[in-house]
């Protein structure tokens, strides 16, 4: 039954985590709920389930990787681009600038067109909380992309 969410769950995790960890995000993801599943209620919604699941860890995954450093052998001459989700690449950066909640709320709203209180469930909040989320960091994309979104 997982398995009908898990296309939904990558997209997200791309766009909330970024290219290079989504996959890990997902495998911690699905890993969490198959634990968790044998006390799932039989009338949970599943997918909002998962999502709550996926939003958590792509938050968790982006508070470790900010608090520290990044291992490498030699610093390269030049980055290698990251392959980036459709759309402009700016504004994904943009996307993954914003706090996580704000960026979770942004993604589940506007990137997989859940409802408010589908987003709700996912961030764990109420719905006021998650449009206020969404609101705020529609307002700091605006911001950043000057306007433009």
């Amino acid at each position: 039954m997982l398995d009908e969410h898990r296309d939904e769950v990558h997209r997200f995790l791309v766009a909330a985590a970024g290219p290079n960890d989504a996959d890990d995000c997902f495998q911690e993801t699905f890993i969490a709920a198959l634990r968790a599943y044998p006390r799932l209620r039989p009338d949970s919604n599943l997918r909002a389930w998962v999502m709550a699941i996926a939003t958590r860890k792509a938050i968790d995954h982006g508070r470790r990787r900010s608090r520290g450093p990044i291992p490498v052998a030699e610093v390269p001459d030049r980055p290698a681009p990251a392959a980036e989700p459709d759309g402009d690449p700016r504004l994904w950066r943009a996307v993954r600038e914003l706090p996580p909640l704000q960026r979770a709320a942004v993604v589940h709203r506007y990137v997989l067109d859940l409802p408010y209180r589908e987003v709700a469930l996912a961030l764990g909040c109420s719905e006021e909380a998650a449009r206020a989320n969404a609101y705020e960091g529609r307002k700091k994309l605006r911001a950043i992309m000057g306007g433009t979104t």
